[in-house]
C-alpha cells in the first residue's frame, strides 16, 4: 500500500507509506490496516450495530505507545477514537476512516491490600479487576456486566452493586495518569492538576487518554447473598408496590433492581414459563451474610414466584450474573433517564409495552441507587446528578437484522416514562444520535459549563471529539 486515505477532523488526508511506517516503527504494539490479520476482530465491538472501518488501528501495549499515537493524530489532523473495553452503547470506540487507539492489550493490575487501593490499566475489564481485588477480600465500585471495560465505565461516572454504600465509581477514583491532547503524560488527583481530575471524573473521554486508574477499594466478603426472583407479569399490581416499599427500606449494603422482559430459556426457568412476560427483582447484599438473610427475608417470602435463585455465592459470580443477557454481536439500542423515585403509575405503562415487546432479548430495568451518591455536594465531581434514586434503562436488544421495530419500541416506552425523570441522564447510556440537550442533561447545573471551559484549556482543538462530545467553550 503506497498511500492510505484517512479521515481528518475537517475532511480527508492521504498518508504516504513512509509516514505510516514511521508511526509503526515507533510503537511497541501492532499497527493494523484494513485487510491485516486481526483487523476485523479489533474493530468489532460489543454493540453489533456499529460497523465502522478505521484507516489505522494502533494496538497500544503501554503508555509510550499512547503518547506516540496521540501526537501522530494531532500532527496529521486525524479523526481519533479510543477503545478500551468496547462495551459502550453508542460505539464511539470505533471511528470511520480515522485512527483508532486500541487500549485492550493494556491489562496491568496492581493491588495494595494495606492501603486498600488498586491501580489498573485501561484495557482491564470489570471482571478482571474484581478477580484480583477479591483475592484480598476487597472490591472497587464498578458496574453490573463483568465484560465492560473499566475505562469507559469510570470516565462516565460508573455505578453498580456498591454504589448505594460508596457512591459513584468516580467518587472512589483516587488518581489517573492521562495523555493530553498535546501528547503529554500528566498525573491528576485531588492535589495535582485538580481541575483536570475533576473533569475526568464524569467527563468521559473528552480530556485525554487515561493510561492508569487508581481506585479506593472496600471490604467485600468472599460470599454474598444475591441473585434473582421472577414473578408473572400478571402479578405486576402486587409486585410493583411491594418492590417500591422494599427498596425504600433497604440498607445501603443491599442493592436491588426491578426488570421486565420475557422469561429466558435459563435452567432455573421451567419450560411452561419460558418466553412469557415476567417481572423480576435482582438483589445483591454485600454485608454480613447472616444479616443479609434477615434483610432479604421479606423479598424471598413475598408472593408466588416462578423462580427464586437468590442464593449465597461469590461476589465475582454475582458480578457476571447478567453477562449472558448482553452477549457481544447482538444489536442494541437504549433509552434512559434518572428518576427521583418510582411511581405506581409507571407499572401499567411498562407492562403494556412489555406485552408488545419486539424481541425476546429486550428488557426494561429500574436500578436502585440513592444512598451514598446523594451524600456529597452536587459539583464535587463532574458526574453530578446526585438526586438520583433510580436509573430507568429501556434496553432494546435483537439478533442482527432490521432495527426499526425494536428502536421504535424502546423510544415509545421511553417517551411515555420521561415525565417521571429528574431531568438528568447517565452519560454512558446515551446512544449515538443524542443531541446537545441530552448531553447537557447528563451534567445538569453548572457542571456542563465548567466542563466546556476546561475542555478549552486541555483540548481547545477538540482532538478528543469521537465521544459524547463536550465542545470547548468559546
Amino acid at each position: 500500500m503506497e498511500a492510505l486515505r484517512a479521515t481528518t477532523i475537517g475532511g480527508e488526508a492521504i498518508l504516504d507509506k513512509e509516514t505510516i511506517r514511521t508511526l509503526e516503527a515507533s510503537l511497541g504494539g501492532e499497527l493494523l490496516r484494513q485487510g491485516d490479520g486481526g483487523y476485523d476482530e479489533v474493530r468489532r465491538i460489543w454493540n453489533g450495530m456499529i460497523d465502522r472501518h478505521p484507516a489505522l488501528i494502533a494496538r497500544c501495549t503501554g503508555t509510550a505507545d499512547v503518547i506516540e499515537v496521540v501526537r501522530f493524530a494531532r500532527e496529521n489532523g486525524l479523526l481519533l477514537s479510543v477503545r478500551s473495553g468496547g462495551h459502550n452503547i453508542a460505539g464511539h470506540a470505533v471511528c470511520e476512516g480515522g485512527l483508532m487507539i486500541d487500549l485492550s492489550p493494556m491489562k496491568g493490575i496492581w493491588v495494595d491490600p494495606a492501603s486498600r487501593t488498586a491501580r489498573a490499566q485501561p484495557g482491564v475489564t470489570l471482571g478482571e479487576l474484581d478477580r484480583e481485588t477479591q483475592v484480598h477480600g476487597l472490591a472497587a465500585v464498578l458496574g453490573f456486566i463483568s465484560t465492560t471495560g473499566i475505562a469507559g465505565l469510570t470516565l462516565g461516572g460508573g455505578f453498580g452493586y456498591l454504589s448505594r454504600k460508596h457512591g459513584w465509581t468516580t467518587d472512589n477514583l483516587l488518581s489517573v495518569e492521562i495523555v493530553t491532547a498535546e501528547g503529554q503524560l500528566v498525573r491528576a488527583s485531588a492535589d495535582e492538576n485538580e481541575d483536570l481530575f475533576w473533569a475526568v471524573r464524569g467527563g468521559g473521554g473528552n480530556f485525554g487518554v487515561v493510561t492508569s486508574f487508581e481506585y479506593e477499594l472496600h471490604p467485600v466478603g468472599s460470599r454474598v447473598l444475591a441473585g434473582l426472583i421472577l414473578h408473572p407479569l400478571e402479578d405486576v399490581d402486587e409486585v410493583f408496590p411491594f418492590y417500591r416499599s422494599f427498596a425504600t427500606r433497604a440498607p445501603e449494603e443491599l442493592t436491588t433492581f426491578m426488570f421486565f422482559r420475557l422469561a429466558p430459556p435459563a435452567p432455573f426457568v421451567s419450560e411452561e414459563w419460558r418466553g412469557k412476560p415476567v417481572i423480576g427483582i435482582g438483589a445483591c447484599h454485600t454485608g454480613d451474610v447472616e444479616q443479609a438473610g434477615e434483610d432479604l427475608a421479606s423479598l424471598k417470602g413475598f408472593g408466588n414466584p416462578i423462580a427464586d435463585v437468590i442464593v449465597e455465592k461469590s461476589y465475582c459470580e454475582q458480578q457476571s450474573m447478567l453477562d449472558a443477557t448482553q452477549p457481544p454481536g447482538r444489536h442494541y439500542y437504549w433509552k434512559s433517564e434518572y428518576l427521583p423515585g418510582i411511581e405506581e403509575g409507571m407499572a401499567p405503562t411498562i407492562a403494556k409495552h412489555v406485552r408488545g415487546i419486539t424481541s425476546p432479548h429486550s428488557a426494561v430495568f429500574l436500578f436502585h441507587l440513592g444512598g451514598a451518591i446523594g451524600c456529597r455536594a452536587e459539583g464535587e465531581t463532574a458526574t453530578g446528578n446526585r438526586d438520583v434514586e433510580f436509573v430507568l434503562n429501556v434496553m432494546a436488544s435483537w439478533e442482527p437484522g432490521p432495527a426499526e421495530a425494536h428502536v421504535g419500541w424502546a423510544r415509545a416506552l421511553w417517551e411515555e416514562l420521561r415525565r417521571y425523570s429528574t431531568g438528568g441522564v447517565y452519560v454512558n447510556f446515551l446512544t449515538e444520535e443524542e443531541g446537545a440537550e441530552r448531553l447537557e442533561a447528563a451534567y445538569r447545573g453548572t457542571n456542563y459549563a465548567r466542563l466546556a471551559e476546561l475542555k478549552a484549556v486541555y483540548d481547545p482543538a477538540n482532538l478528543f471529539k469521537h465521544n459524547q462530545n463536550i465542545k470547548p467553550a468559546l
